[in-house]
């Protein structure tokens, strides 16, 4: 048996203000090819399939499309609920779509109810009826869990733990499905694979992740998946390996521009009746590209280093001492998708110890605090039409304020 390791779809997600959509169904493209190229017997999803719990009707449609088309080219598959999922909603009609091969995992209730699939070539089903301790033993058997994510604050009194802590919550659930396998191993081999969508500890994060708790206390330790044949994780973007069985996937596209140097990918699993066999990396071609560029506007503009970049999503840092004019503008004449721009000038530290009241305060006068003003928003000084300028308005309003 073939199972393809994915989590972290985020369906309807845009980056910087681009919709993504037309890449996220490019992704479905080669996700099903793969299906069909390799073989694959089971898809594994492990949470945050849509960016919002309440997404759009495109995007809803994206993921039937993508369901229908997967378990069309033979394929089943097992979903779980992510910390950006409406676990509700995504859990919708989950009994029907069982029919169809389509086994989701978003409730508490289900989390020790696994998906059968013996190895032999049987039929495939749940396991909502717990095993007879005296039952006969049978075919090694595949049992696929889900943990969908746990929200310790709504989760921990149905899971029985005082401290309503991720740690705890993950626990409890993890309790329950060994104490199911240690039931259904009377039966037969159990062989098994775990979905969860979590943050365990020696991860490695990237900035399009939302935080599951503040100051890292969300993560949970990587031990607590230690007896299971495989942890297919969810929630960090970048694919990585902890431990030879617990591995996350990452997300089949980046989302932010410090994922610039992941290869997106997944994982293919093969199983038979002796367990968890080779762990393969798949990969997924990116539908662009992304540059992080940092430098003055002159060389940005003028270097042929960069000329890769003029067809990528590009953060560009600009390091000039003063805020050039009309920087984007100039920059998107090269690199037209530029869609974050940044200033780091030089010198920038040495004039930041002073806060920015201490130096209103040295001004001599209002035209000093309106030239002050334009340096500390803009990184500029003033120019000399500007000074002008200002000088004019200044004595337009002393003007004003005599006749009135």
């Amino acid at each position: 048996m073939r199972l393809l390791h994915t989590s972290d779809w985020h369906l309807g997600r845009s980056f910087h203000g681009v919709g993504m959509l037309d890449a996220q169904r490019d992704f479905v493209d080669q996700l099903v090819a793969c299906v069909q190229e390799r073989s694959v017997n089971v898809v594994l999803i492990a949470g945050d399939v849509y960016d919002r719990a309440l997404p759009g009707l495109d995007v809803v449609k994206l993921l039937d499309d993508a369901l229908v088309r997967i378990t069309a080219a033979g394929a089943q598959v097992v979903l779980t609920s992510g910390n950006h999922d409406s676990a509700i909603r995504l859990g919708f009609a989950s009994r029907l779509l069982e029919r169809g091969g389509v086994y989701l995992r978003t409730r508490v209730q289900d989390l020790d109810v696994p998906v059968l699939l013996p190895l032999d070539g049987g039929s495939q089903g749940t396991g909502s009826q717990k095993p007879d301790a005296g039952s006969p033993a049978g075919p090694a058997v595949l049992a696929v869990y889900g943990i969908p994510y746990l929200e310790p604050r709504l989760v921990a009194e149905e899971l029985g733990v005082d401290t309503a802590s991720h740690f705890e919550v993950t626990k409890a659930a993890v309790r329950r499905i060994r104490e199911d396998i240690r039931q259904r191993s009377a039966d037969g081999a159990i062989h098994s694979v775990v979905l969860a969508h979590t943050f365990a500890s020696g991860g490695i994060t990237s900035d399009s992740e939302r935080d599951l708790s503040i100051g890292g206390l969300g993560a949970v330790p990587l031990d607590l998946f230690a007896d299971f044949g495989y942890t297919a994780l969810g929630h960090l973007h970048g694919r990585q390996e902890l431990a030879p069985n617990v591995r996350y996937s990452g997300s089949p596209l980046a989302y932010s521009f410090s994922e610039a140097t992941h290869r997106k990918g997944a994982w293919l699993l093969d199983v038979d009746e002796s367990g968890i066999g080779a762990v393969e990396e798949i990969f997924w071609d990116a539908p662009r590209t992304l540059a992080v560029l940092r430098g003055k506007l002159t060389g940005l503009l003028d270097s042929e280093e960069h000329a890769w970049a003029e067809s990528a999503y590009c953060q560009i840092t600009l390091t000039d001492s003063q805020r050039p004019a009309q920087a984007m503008e100039q920059l998107r004449a090269r690199f037209p998708d530029t869609l974050v721009l940044a200033f780091d000038p030089e010198g920038a530290q040495a004039r930041s110890k002073k806060s920015y009241s201490s130096r209103m305060a040295e001004a001599v006068d209002d035209l000093g605090v309106c030239c002050g003003f334009l340096d500390h928003v803009r990184g500029r000084s003033a120019g000399e039409t500007e000074q002008t300028a200002l000088r004019e308005a200044l004595e337009a309003v002393r003007v004003e304020g005599a006749e009135l």
